[in-house]
């Protein structure tokens, strides 16, 4: 089951676009060659589309692979952008996940010490 809450849950947040017809090899190609890391248990991978309107979740539970879609009706993820030149990913506590699903602007408060961790 996909729990957010978990505090296991490993977020990996793709900075770049990708392309939102990719499904579970795909995405999961992206994650390991693009994103440099192994897909394993309670690690959770977050993509999105150029106009920032959909976002694509994978997730490894221990028995299976979970692909997860939302699109937006009106307006567009707040999406990070990269602190270092050529990032590719960050790491987020899932508490920032759900503020992004949910469709909080983040870029113009300040972040929180939570936001982003360190790997």
């Amino acid at each position: 089951m996909l729990n957010l809450t978990s505090s296991a849950l490993k977020v990996y947040l793709a900075l770049d676009p990708c392309d939102m017809r990719k499904s579970f090899n795909g995405l999961h190609t992206l994650a390991s060659d693009q994103l440099q890391t192994a897909t394993a248990r309670d690690a959770l991978f977050v993509f999105t589309n150029k106009r920032r309107n959909r976002i694509k979740l994978l997730y490894f539970d221990g028995t299976g692979t979970w692909v997860a879609a939302k699109r937006l009706e009106k307006g567009r993820f707040s999406w990070p952008a990269p602190s270092e030149p050529g990032q590719r990913r960050i790491k987020l506590q899932a508490e920032a996940l759900q503020l992004l699903i949910d469709g909080v602007d983040l870029r113009g408060a300040t972040f929180k010490p939570w936001y982003e961790r360190p790997d």
